[in-house]
C-alpha cells in the first residue's frame, strides 16, 4: 500500500483512538477533535474506506479494519515516541511537544525514530544524561 497523506494518517490516528477509548466514533466527533468541516471527514473517510482502513457508510458506526489499526498503532507509536523525547529529553513543554511531534510524525524516517527512542531508553536508564543536556541548554542556548 502507498504511503498515507499526513492528513489521512491524523484522522485515522483519532479513528483509532476514539475506538480505542470511547468505543465508537462518529463523523461530527472526528471533525470536532480535527477542528475540521463535516465535509472534509467526509471526503477523508471515503478514501480511508476505498483504501480498506475502515468500514464507512452513510449513517452507519465507522469501525477500523486490522490494517487501518496497524497502521494507526504506528503513528500513535511514533507520536508518542517523539512527543517523549521533546518533552522529557529536551525539557519542551506538553503542549509544544504534542505539537511538534504531530507535524514530524508524519515524515521522520525510521532509522531516525528508532535512534531517538534508543536515546529515550538510554536517557531513562541514565538520568543525568538528560539532566546534565537540560542544564546546559538552559545555561548557554536559551538566554
Amino acid at each position: 500500500m502507498e504511503k498515507l497523506s499526513a492528513s489521512l494518517e491524523d484522522y485515522l490516528e483519532v479513528i483509532y483512538n476514539s475506538i480505542k477509548y470511547n468505543e465508537s466514533v462518529k463523523a461530527v466527533d472526528i471533525a470536532r477533535e480535527l477542528n475540521v468541516s463535516r465535509a472534509s471527514v467526509t471526503e477523508a473517510l471515503n478514501k480511508l474506506s476505498d483504501k480498506g482502513l475502515i468500514n464507512y457508510g452513510r449513517y452507519q458506526t465507522i469501525t477500523i479494519t486490522d490494517m487501518g489499526s496497524q497502521i494507526a498503532e504506528d503513528v500513535v507509536n511514533r507520536h508518542s515516541s517523539l512527543s517523549s523525547f521533546f518533552e522529557n529529553v529536551l525539557g519542551a513543554s506538553r503542549k509544544e511537544a504534542e505539537e511538534n511531534a504531530c507535524r514530524i510524525e508524519h515524515i521522520i524516517s525510521a532509522e531516525l525514530l528508532d535512534r531517538i527512542e534508543s536515546y529515550v531508553r538510554y536517557s531513562q536508564k541514565n538520568p543525568n544524561v538528560s539532566d546534565d543536556f537540560k542544564k546546559y541548554y538552559l545555561e548557554n542556548i536559551n538566554r
